[in-house]
Order: structure tokens, then sequence, then C-alpha cells
């Protein structure tokens, strides 16, 4: 699993006065939590853009006051208007303690349901995943090797080591739908079939 380092700075004061400042110096209020204590502490929006702005899971390792942490962003929250980072919720991992993440489904192989003019249509692009730390994997591959027109890849048959997705199993991640171009093709030979045998 890909690390990022971090470093931040406990909070003395909490109040939205104080986060106002932090933001205009370019700093985000945060908290970490999971431990046996949170913390409030402050990093930098420019250190949270290759965490954020990835599809990618990583851990962050967070260095505040010179004291180490891992984590991962449990949450994030933007500013409606400008979608500039306000606040981060960071949950501590330890290696014996299971936690959810959204894991990125990785797409592999070529449909033979595309190839023949089927459309391919993406439900999942996450799912939800539990383990320990150490067992997350970076992303979830699904085969579309065998998805033919009308069939569809559902959460159930994926399999996972020492990991459970969360999602349904019945929820589909991937299917492959007739085009308007393939159910015109068809309906065209179709009536040619009809054509012939008068």
């Amino acid at each position: 699993m890909k690390s990022i380092a971090i470093s931040g700075s406990v909070r003395q004061n909490v109040g939205k006065r104080d986060a106002k400042e932090l933001r205009y110096e370019g700093n985000i209020p945060a908290v970490l939590y999971g431990g046996s204590e949170q913390t409030h502490l402050s990093v930098s929006a420019a250190d949270l853009k290759p965490v954020l702005y990835t599809s990618e899971v990583v851990f962050v390792e967070l260095n505040i006051d010179g004291k180490k942490t891992r984590a991962i962003v449990q949450e994030a929250q933007f500013h409606p208007l400008t979608d500039l980072v306000t606040h981060i919720d960071f949950l501590e991992l330890f290696d014996d303690k299971e936690v959810s993440m959204n894991i990125p489904v990785k797409l592999t192989g070529v449909s033979p349901g595309v190839k023949m003019g089927g459309k391919l249509v993406q439900k999942l692009r996450n799912l939800r995943v539990k383990a320990l730390p150490n067992n997350l994997p970076q992303n979830i591959e699904v085969s579309l090797e065998s998805l033919e027109v009308g069939k569809s890849y559902r959460v159930g048959k994926v399999q996972l080591e020492n990991a459970r997705i969360l999602n349904n199993a019945d929820d589909t991640i991937v299917s492959v739908i007739m085009s308007r171009a393939l159910r015109q093709a068809e309906q065209e030979a179709a009536k040619a079939a009809k054509g012939t045998k008068k």
C-alpha cells in the first residue's frame, strides 16, 4: 500500500476563529481519532493534495510534532462553493485492528460483448472493504474477458484474501448492455431474414 508522509502541528485553540486563521495561512484543521484519545491538529493544504486528489488508496504517515502515526483519511469536508478542503478526519491505524475503506475497482481485459458493439456500464467504481491495514488491497481487479452482451459482474463474484467486502453480494459492478447501434443492426438483420423467407 502506498504511503505519503504529512507533517502536522497540534492545535492549541479549536474554535471557529482559529480554524479560519489556519485556512487563511494555507493550513487545514484536522482531527486524529481511533486511538486512546483524539488529537486536534493542523496540516498543510498542499501536503494533502496527493492524498485527496487520487483514485488510489493511500496510507498517511502523520508526523505530529515529532510523534509518528499511521492513519487514513476517514472523511474530508469541502467548501460548497470553492471546493477547497475545510476539515479532515484522520483515523489512526493499528496492525491488529480491522478498518473499512473504499477500494477502487480496476477493470482488466476486453469484453466480448463490447467487441460485438455492446455498451460497457460501470455501476461501482469502489467497493467497501474491511480488513487489517496490511491486508487491504491497492485495488480490486475485475476481468471483463467473459462479459457478453446482457451479462453482469456482481460483487458476490469477487474473491479477496484476508478481507471482506461490505457491499451487497447482488450489487452489479459492471455490465454490458445492448447499444442502440447493435439493437438497430439486429433488427435490420431480423427484417432481412424475414424478407428472404418470403
